[in-house]
């Protein structure tokens, strides 16, 4: 496709990425409505659950750097489209799953596919569109996740409302092949490539050190921070990060240079999209159990009330662009992060948030402050990088969001579980069976109580529900103070573009120099 036809169809272009990544950010929220679903049916426990989840967010994150590379060396279309015919495969093979353990092994393949779609459809994009309309691109981009964080609660609610749970992952199929489809004739197969060889050892280093740090993020929920394999996993990933980051700086053709964090704009820029998704994915997980577990919510309603926050997101982030032009970056992101930051406050209040109008008011709050601070960080960290580095660009800036949930969910889990088995104790007046499947869960303890007399019955889900409520206030707290950590780490050290301007003189000057300094 010669460059006219490219600069005629990027919109169009942009269309299908967009879809491409819908099919991602729908996955990722309409599982979370599914959760108790999955409990009923499969007999899942608490641990399982995060499994469930993270199986796939572990993949994932320590792929994405490769998929990035590869798809920078041999063609980003093409990892695209790989990439979607096996999300869409491994979404029928989750659909049928008999088991907690065939669905996370499905899950985890699924985690491949999603490596190579999610830095495609940003590498893609940015080599397509140039100054203020890569800008507006990006925000349509970020705006178009808000769609699938919106669709997807309300869809899997609609769908668990008449079949099983498979059928949330059963509806990732057709929307891969439409993405497919329509990518053949609308996604360039050009772009300025990646000449120089691979890295392969710093492939297999970067792979090993995120899954050693994610296995034992993970696991802190279940196991505890003082655990054997806890530590291991942490000492383990540490030793590999460092030995990545040394061989980077001494590889003639790395496949990411960490001297580029030298660049304020860039290093500030990933910390703060580490930090919002760690509040985002961790209190969506806590939110959508909430609603079901707690105040007995159908899981359509409970996709309705997540539902304002998606409607943040699509309004705030195709806008921010223009907010960064008329303010500046850091100003708006600061913004976006104190919004965020007041949202997670009020997240605490069981009061506020079981009203359905007060609840949806934050809620609401919550995504405006999400869209403002996406977009312009997701752009700070593209701006940054040549066009020929562009998919391991996407790479770090879809890793750092991706760790910053697996951390949150892994984190905000381990808070909430340790609060609520103290606060649950042992159950006077039931048996020690009853009294331990309480102590596991509040799914565990609700099902326990459905098989009681009314009157255990009240005293095991009562006791299971005031857990959950008194264990949830400590966890949406530590979310509201990273957030608050990530307005300090903006206001200092990420470089503003000035209101009204493309990118000050100052900015493109450290953009520059951090450039040569890498890639000369």
């Amino acid at each position: 496709m010669d460059e006219a036809k490219v600069y005629a169809r990027r919109w169009w272009t942009l269309g299908v990425l967009c879809m491409s990544l819908t099919v991602i950010s729908i996955d990722n929220t309409i599982l979370n409505v599914a959760l108790p679903s999955i409990v009923r049916q499969l007999g899942a426990a608490g641990s399982q659950l995060q499994w469930i989840i993270d199986a796939y967010v572990i993949v994932f994150a320590c792929l994405l750097l490769t998929s990035g590379a590869l798809g920078d060396k041999y063609g980003r279309k093409r990892a695209l489209t790989t990439g979607l015919v096996l999300f869409g495969a491994c979404s029928a093979a989750a659909a049928f799953a008999a088991s907690p353990l065939q669905l996370i092994i499905a899950r985890g393949l699924m985690g491949i596919g999603g490596a190579l779609i999610f830095p495609s459809t940003l590498s893609i994009l940015t080599n397509t569109f140039e100054g203020r309309e890569r800008a507006k691109a990006i925000g349509i981009w970020a705006g178009v996740a808000g769609v699938g964080i919106a669709v997807g609660p309300l869809l899997g609610g609609l769908l668990l409302e008449h079949y099983w749970f498979g059928s949330v992952f059963l509806v990732n199929v057709p929307v891969c092949i439409g993405a497919v489809v329509l990518g053949h004739f609308f996604i360039p197969s050009g772009g300025v490539r990646d000449e120089r060889g691979l890295d392969p050892l710093g492939s297999l280093l970067s792979i090993v050190a995120l899954f050693a740090l994610m296995y034992g993020i993970i696991t802190v929920p279940d196991q505890g921070w003082g655990a054997s394999s806890v530590r291991l996993g942490f000492v383990i990933g540490a030793f590999f990060l460092a030995a990545f980051a040394v061989w980077e700086l001494r590889c003639p053709n790395p496949m990411f240079d960490v001297r580029f964090f030298k660049n304020p704009r860039f290093s500030a820029a990933s910390a703060t999209i580490t930090h919002v998704s760690f509040a985002l994915f961790g209190s969506t997980f806590l939110l959508t159990q909430y609603f079901q577990f707690v105040l007995g919510y159908s899981p359509l309603k409970a996709g309705m009330m997540t539902s304002p926050v998606a409607v943040g997101l699509m309004v705030a982030s195709p806008n921010a662009p223009r907010l960064v032009h008329r303010f500046g970056t850091t100003r708006v992101v600061v913004a976006g992060l104190s919004t965020v930051a007041c949202g997670l406050a009020l997240y605490c209040s069981a009061t506020i948030m079981s009203s359905v109008p007060l609840g949806m008011m934050v809620r609401l709050l919550f995504g405006l402050g999400m869209g403002m601070t996406s977009a312009p960080v997701t752009e700070s960290i593209m701006g940054s990088l040549p066009h020929d580095r562009a998919g391991v660009g996407s790479a770090v800036n879809d890793t750092t969001r991706q760790t910053g949930g697996a951390l949150g969910v892994a984190v905000l889990g381990s808070v909430f579980l340790a609060r609520y088995h103290s606060t649950m104790g042992a159950l006077a007046g039931v048996s020690p069976a009853v009294s331990r499947a309480a102590h596991d869960s509040v799914g565990s303890a609700l099902d326990a109580a459905a098989k009681l007399p009314p009157a255990q019955a009240a005293i095991v889900a009562g006791a299971a529900r005031h857990s959950f409520i008194t264990a949830m206030r400590p966890a949406f707290a530590i979310a509201c103070a990273v957030v608050v950590l990530s307005i300090f780490i903006a206001a200092k050290f990420l470089p503003a573009r000035a209101a009204g301007e493309e990118l000050s003189e100052e900015d493109a000057m450290l953009d520059e120099a951090a450039a040569e300094a890498v890639y000369a």
